[in-house]
């Protein structure tokens, strides 16, 4: 009863405390609200980009920005920091802070089976290196498409990004050198070679998953298995004619835009390798060997930890499938076939890679 006639004859300081509680109340939470927005504010753009884009392939997160603050591995994290640090550490003009859709400054152009997964997946370890998951196949396959097409399809990039994406068909097709000079004469194209036998081979094992009833590797090998004569225009063999393929490139860009890449070293000394790429493309080498381990398993590296995850990563399932038996007689004749080519291809790109 006591109370009740406390609050009953005083109503004014019930009204005020209640009134003071309120105030207290709104301030913190305007409080919370600007941090709030303050925090997600510079990330608007990696937002609104992550709401629009429909992922075309399963697996890793495949539109993705990564910052490794220091060059230690764990200490990459996810999607729309690097705005914020990068607007930070740039100068102030602003222009950092806005992320758009820019056409590509360099192109992974094959070989397909050479290990062009293998080199994004490591590359896209680097903050500075926007990719795109898929592969556009944009200068082969769908050129009438527009380059504002092909355009939209790129990851959105802040300003220093180098944006790139992956297409090996590009390599071997002869209308592609010309369309991309078209887009731009500065370009930087990264081919992965390996030795074309173990490549042809590869490429064999891939195609017997998709269609298990296809002939012996021999017989689409050979067009004349008593004469031993070579069918060069089978895929999986012209393909690896680098030679052929390289000096359509040439006739188009100088030797110093195209960077190759050995598929082997790729595998042996993985943090080797891509230092290279990083120095053609004129980054920062962050993406060291602290970020690989070898898994003896699969039989090539695996990254320690994918940058937004705490688990080490390896490539799918359908990488370092195991080969196909081939006759060691088949893959004489394939060595001595080659052997002349991979001489033209060594002197044309100024560097031995030892294959056998």
């Amino acid at each position: 009863m006591a109370a009740f006639h406390h609050h009953h004859h005083h109503p004014s300081a019930d009204l005020r405390r209640l009134f003071h509680r309120l105030t207290v109340a709104s301030s913190l939470s305007i409080l919370c609200f600007s941090l709030v927005y303050l925090l997600t504010g510079c990330c608007e753009s990696d937002l609104t980009e992550k709401s629009d884009f429909k992922p075309l392939v399963s697996g890793w997160p495949y539109e993705r920005n990564v910052t490794i603050v220091s060059v230690d591995a764990s200490a990459t994290v996810g999607e729309g920091a690097l705005s914020g640090h990068r607007g930070l550490e740039g100068n102030n003009s602003g222009k950092e802070w806005t992320a758009t859709r820019r056409l590509p400054q360099a192109l992974i152009i094959g070989v397909k089976k050479g290990g062009t997964r293998a080199l994004l997946e490591f590359l896209r370890l680097h903050p500075d290196i926007r990719a795109l998951g898929s592969e556009p196949h944009f200068f082969d396959r769908h050129y009438a498409r527009g380059l504002d097409w092909y355009r939209s399809m790129m990851p959105k990039a802040l300003d220093g990004q180098i944006v790139m994406e992956k297409t090996p068909r590009y390599f071997v097709t002869v209308e592609t050198p010309a369309r991309v000079h078209a887009m731009s004469q500065d370009v930087k194209l990264i081919v992965v070679v390996r030795d074309p036998v173990t490549r042809a081979i590869s490429d064999y094992t891939q195609i017997i998953s998709k269609t298990p009833n296809i002939p012996p590797f021999e017989n689409l090998a050979f067009k004349n298995r008593t004469t031993g004569q070579i069918d060069s225009l089978w895929s999986p063999l012209w393909i690896g004619l680098y030679a052929q393929h390289l000096e359509h490139w040439l006739a188009w860009f100088p030797r110093t835009q195209i960077h190759l890449v050995s598929g082997e070293r790729l595998i042996s000394d993985p943090a080797g390798e891509l230092g290279k790429v990083q120095d053609f493309l004129g980054l920062q080498r962050i993406v060291t060997d602290k970020h690989f381990y070898f898994n003896k398993t699969k039989g090539f590296p695996c990254l320690k930890k994918p940058e937004g995850s705490s688990k080490p990563h390896c490539l799918g399932k359908t990488k370092g499938r195991t080969h196909a038996y081939i006759d060691p007689e088949v893959m004489q004749r394939l060595r001595d076939f080659y052997k002349p080519h991979n001489q033209r291809f060594y002197q044309m790109a100024g560097q031995d890679f030892g294959w056998q």
